[in-house]
């Protein structure tokens, strides 16, 4: 995020990192990234850390509620955790337990932090096209990941995606105004606009989970956004970061950010035995849209105020509603 989040007071970042055994001498806040609010600390020893603050009232993936949300974010931290130290998945980069042994510690009511250790290497963009080669790289990780007993604190997932019902429902109430900030009213004409499309779309995605659910296949533990930008490049090759959103689903949620073509999937066939499923890859990349959409609804419906993050999530609500008009996928 570009903004500092709202109403935090830093010195709590500060006391919170102590408890995690790191004395910070500097805490520098990176605008990095869309949704966790990200800084870089030095020790007292110069070693280097990176701090993440979730804002837990915009974390429904997480949990409905700041505090089911600190505890799905919890599971989801001592998932990565476990990936790395039980099964060896050096590619996983996992939080740092504080003093209490956890991974998640709360530093209001509103915000919690998690400690990551520096990690060196070249930072992917978000919408980057990866070659052949280097998207075989991650193929390589995803499959070993997919193929691991899933960690018993693993979160669940939905094939619904989190706050979809609450635009259904602002697509039945188009009629009232919306007053959260500056962007309310434009956002409500936009998806007016494009009512009939996300209705259609909404149906193409019900249609298409039936199908899915009915074939009853097998759910692994998945990264759930491993595109470019949670990855970076290191010596030893690529690592995935923000695990939050990790959780229990077809292997396709994954698979669908690098191909809706089962045939430029070849790569993971062969290392795991399983075609991906062309309705599952369209399904999920379907769905990548419809959460941005949620995501964006639930943000301008409520309280805003005008700045680089609104901006760039009003930009984003624009182009997602002009590929689902478009009838293309979601996926970047």
């Amino acid at each position: 995020m570009q903004n500092l989040p709202e109403e935090l007071d830093e010195k709590l970042l500060w006391d919170a990192l102590k408890g995690f055994g790191v004395t910070p001498t500097r805490v520098s806040y990176a605008p990095v990234g869309f949704g966790d609010h990200h800084w870089e600390v030095v020790d007292e020893t110069g070693g280097r850390w990176f701090a993440t603050v979730s804002d837990l009232e915009h974390k429904e993936y997480c949990g409905h509620g700041a505090a089911a949300a600190l505890e799905g974010l919890r599971r989801a931290m001592e998932t990565a955790r476990t990936l790395r130290e039980r099964d060896g998945l050096g590619f996983v980069v996992a939080p740092v337990p504080a003093a209490d042994g956890r991974s998640v510690v709360a530093l209001d009511a509103r915000y919690a932090l998690t400690l990551f250790p520096h990690v060196p290497g070249r930072a992917r963009e978000f919408g980057q096209r990866l070659s052949t080669a280097e998207r075989d790289q991650v193929l390589d990780l995803l499959a070993e990941l997919h193929g691991r007993t899933p960690p018993e604190t693993t979160p669940p997932t939905t094939l619904e995606p989190a706050g979809l019902g609450d635009v259904r429902e602002a697509l039945d109430h188009l009629e009232a105004p919306w007053t959260g900030g500056p962007f309310a009213e434009p956002a409500r004409e936009l998806l007016a606009a494009h009512a009939a499309t996300l209705r259609a779309r909404c149906a193409e995605f019900d249609a298409m989970a039936a199908e899915v659910r009915g074939r009853g296949a097998p759910l692994v533990v998945t990264h759930g956004e491993p595109h470019p930008g949670n990855l970076i490049l290191g010596a030893d090759g690529y690592r995935l970061v923000d695990w939050d959103t990790v959780g229990l689903a077809l292997p396709e949620r994954d698979l669908s950010l690098h191909s809706g073509d089962p045939a430029d999937l070849a790569r993971y066939t062969r290392l795991t035995g399983r075609t991906p499923d062309a309705t599952a890859l369209a399904l999920y990349r379907l769905r990548w849209s419809l959460l941005d959409v949620a995501e964006f609804v639930a943000w301008f419906r409520g309280p805003h105020d005008r700045s680089e993050d609104t901006e760039t999530a009003w930009k984003g609500f624009t182009e997602t509603l002009d590929h689902l008009a478009e009838g293309a996928p979601g996926a970047p």
